[in-house]
């Protein structure tokens, strides 16, 4: 029997792909617009940043971008490939975090990873070495020593060997989801070492945050979020337009001001 050929965009002439593009993304719960009609797209190569404030959408459209939530409209394209239209095709291309990942708790993470790449058909000796190798970089190796099941994992363990599987196949774009939450100073340096140097081999990565910080010090392109919309996108510079990101943040979502007759309780 033949496979089904790929579903692909074609860009306009001169154009390159983009990793990712959503055109026309929407989803609605009940009577709630939670991502309304999104328009983005994340150039080959860029460490691309989704900042918005709890709520605004984040988790939503990325969960339709990988082919986690079915939009109500709109498409999500990988490379070209249509998520949701040809899905199998485009989850080869994508390594993904999602936001409250569930992994099998009565595994080791070694034992996770060795499923995870057999499950992708990926050869043995392949997924051994590449196990190995990801357990020691992301200081996972004495756990799995002590054969720590994930289940015992804190949560930013637990963000580690999340990762570890979204590079294992390895990917052409990276899409995730907090992935610096809970995750110590030190831990965090070497995630850091590990996405640069999957953009400088010419990966793809979209990280969701609102610490606009860590935005800034990591991402070349950003877009801000609110509303299901997006508000702002381009390069650092160009969204910022001269100030900080979170001043431009705030400019573009809002803030609420503390009036001087409001809490006056505290400290009373």
């Amino acid at each position: 029997m033949t496979s089904e050929p790929s579903i692909s965009y074609d860009p306009p002439p001169g154009a390159a792909v983009p990793a990712l593009e959503l055109v026309g993304l929407r989803r609605e719960f009940a009577d709630k617009v939670a991502v309304d009609s999104i328009d983005l797209r994340v150039p080959p190569g860029s460490f691309f940043g989704l900042v918005g404030p709890n709520g605004a959408g984040k988790t939503t459209t990325l969960s339709m971008a990988v082919g986690l939530l079915r939009p109500s409209a709109g498409r999500a394209l990988v490379h070209g490939v249509d998520v949701w239209a040809d899905p199998i095709a485009a989850k080869r291309l994508l390594g993904v975090l999602p936001d409250g990942l569930a992994l099998p708790e009565r595994l080791t993470g070694g034992e996770l990873l060795t499923y995870w790449g057999r499950f992708r058909r990926m050869h043995v000796r392949t997924v051994a070495d590449r196990t190995a190798e990801l357990l020691r970089i992301l200081e996972l190796e004495e756990a799995e020593q002590l054969g720590t099941l994930v289940g015992e994992y804190s949560t930013g363990m637990r963000k580690k060997i999340g990762l570890a599987t979204a590079l294992l196949h390895p990917p052409r774009l990276l899409v995730l989801d907090e992935p610096y939450e809970a995750v110590d100073p030190v831990s965090a340096r070497v995630l850091t070492a590990i996405l640069r140097r999957f953009t400088s081999s010419g990966g793809s990565v979209i990280i969701s945050s609102h610490v606009m910080s860590l935005v800034e010090q990591l991402c070349s392109r950003v877009a801000i979020i609110a509303r299901g919309q997006v508000l702002a996108e381009g390069s650092l510079d160009e969204v910022r337009g001269g100030r900080t990101l979170e001043d431009r943040f705030v400019e573009l979502v809002g803030s609420t001001d503390l009036a001087e007759e409001d809490l006056t309780w505290i400290g009373s």
